[in-house]
C-alpha cells in the first residue's frame, strides 16, 4: 500500500524513486499540455523534481497515461528513458489493474454487476456514445461495479476496469441511468461549484517496470464533504 510522501500547494505524490513517480492529480489538472495553453501536471512533476534533487538541466518525464481533466487520482510517470517504455507496454498489455471510484445521484440497477457495452467516440464533442450491440467504429468496453456506500443523497461505486475506453465510465454508467455526479456532458442536471466530477481513480496495482516489483498505489480522493463522508 501506498502513503502520501509529499505535499505541496499543488502537487501530491504517492511514490517516487529513480525511475517512477506517483501523483494524485486533483481535479482540474490536465496530465499534458493541450490548446488550452494551461499549464500541465507534467511540468509541475518537472519542477518539483528538479527543486528537490536539485537538477540544474532539463528534467526527464515520460507521460504513461492520462485522466480526464474534471477526474482526480493516480497518475504515473516515467523518470527514466529505460522506464517509460517498459511502462507504456504494461499499460498497453492491461497488465495495471485500475480501480476506480464514483459518486452517483441514483441508484444502479443491482448492488454489483458486469457492464458490457460497444462505445463509439465523437471526437466534434469530445464525447463516447455507449451502445449495447457492435456498430460501426465502436469499442468493447468492460467494467465491474458495486455500491460500497451508501451516502445521504448519492451512492458510492467502486469500478474495476477490464478496458480503457475514452470516457468509458462516464459512459458507460451514464447508459444505465448513474450519471456522476457533476459529469454535465454525461447527463448530470448541475455542475460542481470547481468544474470537478465525482470520479477518482482510486487505486492502481501493476509491476515496477525496473525492480520487477508489485506496487499498489492508493490516492485519498479530494477533499470534499461527499468524499469524506465516502472514507
Amino acid at each position: 500500500m501506498s502513503k502520501i510522501i509529499s505535499t505541496q500547494s499543488n502537487l501530491q505524490v504517492l511514490y517516487e524513486d529513480n525511475h517512477v513517480i506517483i501523483i494524485n492529480k486533483r481535479p482540474g489538472d490536465i496530465v499534458q499540455g493541450d490548446k488550452t495553453g494551461d499549464k500541465p501536471l507534467s511540468d509541475v512533476v518537472k519542477e518539483y523534481i528538479a527543486k528537490k534533487y536539485n537538477k540544474p538541466g532539463a528534467v526527464y518525464l515520460g507521460v504513461v497515461h492520462r485522466l480526464d481533466r474534471p477526474t482526480s487520482g493516480i497518475i504515473v510517470f516515467a523518470r527514466t528513458s529505460k522506464a517509460l517504455p517498459r511502462l507504456n507496454k504494461i499499460f498497453a498489455n492491461k497488465e495495471a489493474q485500475k480501480t476506480y471510484w464514483a459518486v452517483v445521484k441514483d441508484k444502479p440497477p443491482k448492488d454489483n454487476d458486469t457492464l458490457i457495452h460497444w462505445l463509439k467516440r465523437n471526437p466534434k464533442q469530445n464525447k463516447s456514445y455507449a451502445n449495447k450491440n457492435e456498430i460501426t467504429d465502436s469499442k468493447k468496453a468492460i467494467l465491474d461495479y458495486k455500491i460500497i456506500k451508501k451516502l445521504d443523497n448519492y451512492y458510492a461505486l467502486e469500478i474495476d476496469l477490464h478496458t480503457g475506453r475514452h470516457h468509458q465510465i462516464r459512459a458507460q454508467l451514464s447508459a444505465i441511468g448513474c450519471v456522476i455526479k457533476g459529469d454535465l456532458k454525461y447527463g448530470s442536471k448541475r455542475s460542481n461549484p470547481n468544474g470537478s466530477i465525482h470520479l477518482h481513480a482510486r487505486k492502481l496495482t501493476f509491476m515496477h517496470p525496473v525492480k520487477k516489483e508489485e506496487l499498489t498505489i492508493i490516492a485519498p480522493p479530494p477533499s470534499d464533504p461527499i468524499w469524506d463522508s465516502t472514507l
